[in-house]
């Protein structure tokens, strides 16, 4: 059986792939050709190149097959994507945003970040990284040109919700989307994983923010959820 790829029904420059088994994957069109950056595999079809994108290493991709219904990245946008880690889903978004979009990404911890900038970034030219704490936009404001079109935030803090929203109060456009991949063990262990999604979408709401879906990523990750909303 041949490996087969038809661009994603609902969502611009995402694809699916059916591989020889016939098992079936989501992919991105590699911006960095020949290259990959978390051991995924890289498919030629008909003179374009593929990376299999893994949903059990990205909330994004496990979202998507989970239902997601708005995937607020687009060709040409600008993401700001906190908790970027060494690259394994803005390296996906870079390749959806395509040459003429952007990726802001924030990064604490510094070894991540170098595996970022040498992995990454260094053959990405619409990738910026920055070592800043993501609880602290004003530290980071001077590098970013503009409004960003969506902030993606995933990062283990007590107060994902709040730091996003502070981050969109900076950066984000009017009418932008935020998109936070919630680790509800990060927020409140004593709690169901349910209860701390809906208690994290009431703060996005409190913040003027417009809760479009809060999606289960079980499977792929255990008591997290990908919350989406626009303002």
């Amino acid at each position: 059986m041949q490996v087969r790829v038809k661009p994603h029904p609902q969502f611009a420059e995402i694809y699916q792939i059916t591989l020889e088994d016939g098992a079936h994957r989501l992919a991105t069109r590699n911006l960095a050709l020949g290259r990959n950056v978390y051991g995924e595999r890289l498919i030629r079809v008909e003179g374009v190149e593929y990376r299999v994108w893994d949903a059990f290493r990205s909330k994004l991709a496990g979202a998507i097959l989970k239902g997601l219904q708005t995937v607020p990245i687009l060709p040409d946008q600008k993401v700001l994507y906190l908790g970027a880690a060494s690259g394994t889903t803005p390296s996906h978004v870079s390749d959806i945003v395509g040459e003429n979009g952007h990726v802001y990404c924030v990064e604490f911890a510094q070894r991540s970040l170098r595996e970022l900038v040498d992995n990454v970034c260094t053959y990405r030219l619409n990738m910026s990284p920055f070592l800043a704490d993501a609880r602290m936009p004003q530290k980071y404001s001077m590098f970013i040109s503009g409004k960003v079109d969506t902030v993606y935030c995933d990062v283990a803090q007590p107060e994902q919700a709040k730091l996003l929203a502070d981050n969109a109060d900076v950066f984000l456009k009017a009418g932008g989307w935020v998109m936070l991949a919630v680790k509800s063990q990060s927020i409140d262990v004593t709690k169901a994983p349910s209860e701390v999604y809906q208690q994290e979408a009431k703060v996005l709401k409190k913040r003027g923010f417009r809760v479009e879906q809060v999606v289960d990523l079980e499977p792929y990750d255990k008591a997290h959820a990908m919350i989406v909303a626009q303002r």
